[in-house]
């Protein structure tokens, strides 16, 4: 059997609270199912910035990038958290806090405040921490290259461990949930699938441009950089780790881009831990997820005319001929319903006929 032909899209998103955030370019929504069960959809306004220049120089670009997803996914958990605010009777302590201090200006500084605060304790507990761990077991452990290679070690064992932990909260297992939902749309429609819900709960939830197998990428390039690139005093060395975040950054955003490009099978191999990894950070949504993902996507992504662009498939055609089909088979339907009572009242006076003839004569003597 021939391997289904699968084209790229350009999509993306990410898993907020009780919904999810898709990307197309410079167009960005975030679809959240409300307590009331009803499906809200929100722009999220992005610099219309062409991608040129700098922003089309490799490694360079994924940097940069980098910061955007930050920025805008941090854009889209509040849009998501509103929500759910709005139906709370009073405003928190923090809130007040923040209004009186700041004012209207007092959701972009928490936003602000939160990023700068989220990636001090990615830093910290992932590179930071580590290296501090790999210092302490230099006492025991000889050799400079064996050290680095124990630093990478614990890195790795920090960052799974976590995703481990989370996964053990409620809440969490919920967002994974829509996390799976994301990338069932996406995989669906870069399959030449109609957007439903049928089809998206057949596609897989696991995908090669997800985020986690990017964080994996970045674990395993910092293993192979710290490794090789090298200084003799503690503070400087511990200076270069922050230095090359960036340039990390950079490389496995070029990693992820070329595994969501093609199929090559070296590529397919670097793909291979990403995705194993997905079978924690995703699990199988529910149809309700499914629908709030599927509202995302169409707000920023024609999927029908991709389809039509790059399968030569026309939806609405489709919809046509189905449309007919279920027509004629609803007239079938009756015939046969027809036949099958024509052929019940023959048999019925058949069956009449041959008891009266079996009935015996009276007998008259």
């Amino acid at each position: 059997m021939a391997k289904r032909k699968v084209c790229y899209s350009g999509i993306g998103g990410q898993a907020v609270l009780e919904g999810i955030m898709m990307k197309n370019r410079d167009a960005c929504a975030v679809a959240v199912r409300k307590n009331n069960g009803r499906i809200e959809v929100q722009t999220i306004p992005q610099k219309n910035v062409e991608k040129k220049g700098i922003r089309k120089v490799p490694f360079i670009r994924g940097a940069i990038n980098f910061v955007d997803s930050l920025v805008t996914g941090m854009k889209a958990l509040n849009v998501s958290a509103d929500y759910f605010a709005e139906e709370e009777d009073e405003p928190t302590a923090v809130d007040k806090v923040m209004e009186k201090g700041f004012g209207e200006a007092a959701e972009k500084v928490l936003s602000g405040a939160v990023v700068v605060f989220s990636v001090a304790v990615a830093i910290g507990l992932f590179i930071v921490l580590p290296y501090f761990l790999a210092q302490y077991l230099s006492r025991v452990v000889a050799g400079e290259n064996l050290l680095a290679l124990f630093e990478g070690l614990i890195r790795l064992a920090i960052f799974l461990l976590y995703i481990i932990l989370i996964t053990r909260i409620k809440d969490i297992r919920r967002v994974f949930q829509y996390h799976g939902a994301e990338h069932k749309c996406i995989n669906c429609v870069e399959r030449g699938w109609e957007l439903n819900v049928g089809n998206v709960k057949k596609s897989s939830r696991y995908h090669k441009r997800c985020g986690t197998s990017f964080l994996l990428f970045v674990m395993l390039v910092s293993i192979i950089l710290f490794f090789f690139i090298r200084v003799d005093q503690p503070v400087l060395r511990l200076l270069l780790r922050l230095l090359l975040i960036p340039v990390i950054a950079g490389i496995s955003y070029e990693l992820i881009a070329l595994a969501g490009k093609t199929d090559f099978f070296l590529v397919q191999i670097l793909s291979a831990p990403g995705l194993w990894l997905q079978r924690l950070t995703t699990r199988e949504p529910d149809e309700s997820m499914i629908e709030v993902a599927i509202a995302a996507v169409e707000k920023v992504f024609d999927w029908k005319a991709f389809l039509k662009e790059n399968y030569d498939y026309d939806v609405e055609e489709a919809q046509s001929l189905r449309e007919e089909l279920e027509e004629i088979e609803e007239i079938e339907d009756i015939e046969n319903i027809e036949e099958t009572e024509e052929k019940e009242e023959t048999e019925d006076s058949e069956e009449v006929k041959d008891e009266a003839k079996e009935e015996p004569e009276t007998d008259n003597k």
